[in-house]
């Protein structure tokens, strides 16, 4: 006979909590790692944030902030979304237990964003791509975008229109300079 009383009940101590509430800060973002590529090379259309299923030693290694998405990619295979390619370096303090550093990890995400990236991977010139990485809430989340490959052409004027906005703010903060 467990429990308080001695008539085999259970009680849960009583508190002035919330029962959901778990304490943690769901506000704050810590990034670990951030394609920065991505959007020069890409056109960005969407973004979902997913959760990640990692082991012990991928999270240790994550929380020194080691991560690379540079390969990386996202596909739909039977109704599960999958991260490929994406580099966690092997945790050094770990033994037998670590991991293989670009294993192919599951994301979570509900079934109806799972089939909009699957609807949106489908369609020709589109893929999806890991932006960033970072925790929330204590969880590891990644950021997926729905991106579209850009021509060259399309990354020479993008470079040429943050030149020339460059340009029209320095040349700005010169005149304001000269005004005073």
């Amino acid at each position: 006979m467990a429990g308080r009383g001695g008539r085999g009940e259970w009680h849960a101590p009583q508190t002035n909590k919330p029962v959901a509430a778990t304490g943690r800060d769901t506000t704050t973002r810590t990034v670990v790692a951030s394609n920065r590529r991505a959007r020069f090379d890409y056109a960005i259309e969407d973004v979902f944030e997913a959760g990640l299923v990692l082991t012990g030693t991928e999270v240790k290694s994550l929380r020194l902030g080691r991560a690379s998405l540079v390969d990386g990619f996202a596909e739909v295979e039977r109704g599960e979304a999958w991260l490929e390619a994406v580099h966690i370096p092997e945790y050094t303090q770990g033994t037998w237990t670590n991991h293989e550093p670009r294993r192919r990890r599951k994301l979570l995400l509900h079934a109806a964003e799972i089939d909009k990236l699957a609807q949106a991977a489908g369609q020709s010139g589109y893929t999806l791509i890991p932006l960033q990485l970072y925790f929330r809430g204590g969880r590891a989340k990644v950021e997926i975008g729905v991106a579209k490959g850009k021509k060259t052409f399309d990354k020479r004027q993008a470079l040429r229109t943050a030149t020339d906005e460059r340009e029209a703010q320095r040349a700005m903060r010169t005149r304001s300079r000269i005004g005073e």
